[in-house]
């Protein structure tokens, strides 16, 4: 096993103690709090590692999703995950954003992604759901975010119709997202 919770220990044969004696040993490293993971695993994203780890329906949404796509230029500074609005976002120590999506449409355009280097699996929107929250949500991200996403992805081959349906069941997206298709197409 890869990655290892302090409370799972017990269940693999190890005391919080002898855990504890591994890490000081350089057999695990510790990328969290209660979160370890073997010094001899592939490089990983120690961030999105924990992130899966406290809260496994979590979502990569907003600017992590549209740099994962290659469909903005923008190095993100966190990762932006998304949980459903009515639920409580953990304590985490790495570079994380947490967003609070409406319950209704959290599962809307969302896809598994096996986080590099690990067998643990996390949530990504599809480039059409990341694309309308861009426009949804331009105030708080950059009203250029949106646009610049939504020119890469047409000259990358999307499909219009696709996107404006999916647009359609996201809350204060159409509009903006069919000015910016009127213009661009």
């Amino acid at each position: 096993m890869e990655t290892l919770r302090a409370k799972d220990a017990p269940q693999q044969g190890l005391s919080r103690a002898t855990l504890h004696r591994r890490t000081q040993d350089g057999e695990y490293e510790r990328i969290a709090r209660g979160l370890y993971r073997s010094a001899s695993a592939a490089p990983a994203d120690h961030d999105l590692i924990e992130a899966a780890a406290r809260r496994p329906d979590a979502v990569l949404c907003l600017t992590s999703a549209l740099a994962h796509y290659e469909l903005i230029d923008d190095i993100p500074d966190a990762h932006d995950l998304a949980i459903p609005r009515t639920s409580r976002p953990p304590a985490t120590q790495g570079a994380i954003r947490w967003h609070r999506f409406d319950p209704e449409t959290f599962d809307l355009g969302r896809e598994d992604y096996q986080i590099a280097g690990t067998d643990m699996v996390i949530g990504i929107y599809t480039p059409e759901r990341c694309i309308a929250d861009a426009f949804r949500l331009r105030g708080a991200i950059g009203y250029e975010t949106g646009r610049d996403a939504l020119r890469a992805w047409l000259a990358g081959g999307g499909q219009p119709a696709k996107l404006a349906r999916l647009a359609r069941q996201l809350p204060r997206a159409t509009t903006p997202l069919m000015r910016a298709l009127d213009m661009l197409t």
